[in-house]
Order: structure tokens, then C-alpha cells, then sequence
């Protein structure tokens, strides 16, 4: 079976595609092609770019511009490639909000791990206004178009097969829950013993994933209890006593597992983020994770079980979070262990990429009896 991947390529869906592909490896009845919508160039960054007054009341469709831009390129190069495939799988959605004819016309699955209706007020570079909710129906009808064209969708959380169900009124019979994947490591790295622990977090937006806030108590309380690493593209003041930050990092170089590696808590304690892959690779490096319980991060982490979940917005209890693992080593590495069989168990990329492979040939039997695409 030849299948097309075609890949939104922002943020996380590099992590996914490159879980896919590796576990491929053990699948030489498919013959795959990875397609990434490539970095915007300047032509594309003016048609996305921020209207003056506007966009500070979130009035400006630019996130819907962006992505119609990003999709017009996913469709040339789609078209491009008519009659070398025999099924298409295309992560995201919005990937795919100009092709909608092609998807149709193809044996095709449709994967998110998020909806614009939830991804709308989280957005990493603007916070939503009073209009956000009334601009909204006005990108959810193209997404929309996808999702009737679509042969089957699949869902990355349980949360996001609600906001489907919910939010778009997407047919049950036509989704399939299934949380992609990573690689995961064959073994646990070997830790680094130092004087002091280390608590790493990850975010390229320092501000709205809680890199700041979190820099800020360690500063105030942690600063003579733990080290603390920031991997990230912003820029952070130097200087700063037991700080380490890391701006050399990109996905799959190999960096990230050698810090988790170095790290003892992994603390990440993002409002936004809706099925992060990196605490999916902490857990998998056999870190209790410190996280908030928003979108579908409780059904990556268990409360007490693999890690400690804090409301937002509770400095005292993310404090007291990191404090008590790192006070009690073997309460965290035994969290670390739970947590890495649960990626193993539920987040294994080869298992992901069979089970994902199963669903392409049930929608290639689908379209072929004339069935999926409604909804």
C-alpha cells in the first residue's frame, strides 16, 4: 500500500512524523511518503501577518489567514502527486482546508490533536478577546468542510473525540481515538549524580507555557534547592544563580534526551498546551512529571501515580509540588518508573503507527464500498 503522510509541520506534529516514520521500519508492505508543508516564506508571512489594531482584539483572522495560506501550499503539492498514492493521512486538519476535493475523492484519515474551537482562545502568540467566539464559526466552517470529506478522523485524546462530537457534530462512527505515539527509548538513560538536583522544563514560549512564572518562584524559593534548565528559542536574562538555559535544542538532534537525562523532576506547567509530546519523552526517560490538568494532559499524566497535577494558577502548590519529589527521591523515581510503563503501554509509536495502519486500510475498504466522507 503506498501512503501519503502529509504533515501540518508545526510545533509537536515533527515529534509525531518522526515517530511514524521510524516505526515504519517494521512495515515493508507500506511504502510511505512524508510531505511537510515547508516554513512559511516571505510571501506567505505577509499574507498571515497581524493587522494593526485589529489583531490586539483578535479581529483579524490571522490565524485563519495563516493556516488557508499554509494550506494553499499543502494543495499544490498534493496535487502534485495525484496517482502515487493509494491513501492519503493527513495530520492536521488544517492542512487540508483547500483540499478538500482531493480528500474526498481518496481513501483518506484525518488526524488531530486539536480542534480550532478549542485551539482558538490557547494560541501560543495572542491571547483571545471578547470577539475570539464570534470570529471563530467563521474558521470552523472550513474546518468543517474537512472533516465531511474526510473517510475517517482520527482523534489524539479522549478530549479532542469530545470537541469532535461536541463541537462539530462529527458522526461517533466515524472517529477513532488514538493517541499518537513516540519513540521510545529501548532503555532508561544513565543519571548524572550531581550536588543538587535538576528540574527541566521545555517550551518554546517562555510566557504563555509557564516558563516565566516558573522562573520566577524558582528564583524566589528553589534557586538553593535545585537547578533549574530552560529549553528554549526566547531569550532569558543571564546571570541567573542555578539557572541553565538551552537554546540549541530542535526536535530529534538528540540534545533533549541527554538533558533528561541530566534532570531528576520534569515540571511543565503550561495552560495551553493540549497533548504535549514532551511529557510524553520525560515519562518515557523515567521523570515524574509536574504538570496542570488541562486537555488531554491527564490522560497522559496520573495524578499521584506518574506525577503531580497543580490548578493553574497555584503558585504555592506547584512549589510544593516540585519540593516534595525532590524531597522524597524515591516517591519520584518510583512516579518515573509508572510513568515510563504508561508510555509504553499507551504512547509506544510502534504501537501507534500498527494501529494507525489498520485504520488506513479500514478507510481504504470504506471508500472502496463507497462509505466515509459524511458527516
Amino acid at each position: 500500500m503506498r501512503v501519503l503522510f502529509l504533515n501540518e509541520n508545526i510545533g509537536g506534529h515533527v515529534t509525531v512524523h518522526v515517530g511514524i516514520a521510524g516505526a515504519l521500519s517494521t512495515h515493508p508492505d507500506v511504502e510511505a511518503e512524508f510531505l511537510d508543508v515547508p516554513p512559511p516564506g516571505l510571501f506567505r508571512r505577509v499574507l498571515a501577518a497581524p493587522l494593526p489594531g485589529l489583531a490586539r482584539l483578535d479581529l483579524d483572522l490571522q490565524p485563519l489567514r495563516h493556516q488557508l495560506a499554509a494550506a494553499a501550499v499543502a494543495r499544490r503539492l498534493l496535487n502534485a502527486r495525484l496517482g502515487r498514492f493509494d491513501a492519503l493521512h493527513v495530520y492536521t486538519q488544517n492542512a487540508a482546508l483547500l483540499s478538500t476535493g482531493l480528500v474526498r475523492s481518496r481513501p483518506t484519515v484525518v488526524s488531530t490533536d486539536s480542534t480550532n474551537a478549542r485551539n482558538a482562545f490557547v494560541l501560543p502568540y495572542r491571547y483571545p478577546s471578547r470577539f475570539t467566539a464570534r470570529m471563530l464559526p467563521i474558521t470552523t466552517r472550513f474546518e468543517h468542510q474537512v472533516y465531511r470529506a474526510a473517510t475517517i478522523i482520527v482523534a489524539g485524546s479522549r478530549w479532542i473525540h469530545e470537541s469532535l462530537l461536541e463541537d462539530y457534530g462529527v458522526p461517533e462512527e466515524k472517529i477513532r481515538v488514538l493517541p499518537f505515539g513516540i519513540l521510545v527509548p529501548d532503555s532508561l538513560p544513565t543519571r548524572t549524580r550531581h550536588d543538587r538536583p535538576r528540574v527541566t522544563f521545555v517550551g518554546r514560549s517562555m510566557e504563555r507555557k509557564g516558563g516565566r512564572r516558573l522562573l520566577e518562584l524558582h528564583q524566589q524559593q528553589l534557586r538553593d534547592r535545585c537547578l533549574l534548565t530552560l529549553v528554549t528559542q526566547e531569550r532569558v536574562k543571564g546571570g541567573l544563580p542555578s539557572v541553565e538555559v538551552r537554546n540549541d535544542v530542535t526536535p530529534g538532534d538528540g540534545k533533549l534526551a541527554s538533558i533528561l537525562a541530566d534532570t531528576d523532576v520534569f515540571v511543565f506547567p503550561s495552560a495551553m498546551d493540549q497533548s504535549p509530546n514532551v511529557v510524553l519523552e520525560a515519562m518515557a526517560a523515567g521523570l515524574p512529571v509536574v504538570a496542570l490538568p488541562v486537555a488531554a494532559v491527564p490522560e497522559m499524566v496520573e495524578h499521584g501515580v506518574t506525577g503531580l497535577l497543580v490548578a493553574e494558577g497555584d503558585d504555592d502548590g506547584l512549589v510544593s509540588a516540585i519540593r516534595s519529589l525532590l524531597d522524597d527521591p524515591a516517591t519520584a523515581r518510583a512516579m518515573g518508573t509508572r510513568g515510563r510503563q504508561h508510555v509504553l503501554k499507551c504512547f509506544d509509536a510502534t504501537t501507534s503507527t500498527s494501529r494507525l495502519l489498520e485504520i488506513i486500510h479500514e478507510a481504504v475498504d470504506l471508500h472502496g464500498h463507497g462509505e466515509g466522507g459524511q458527516a
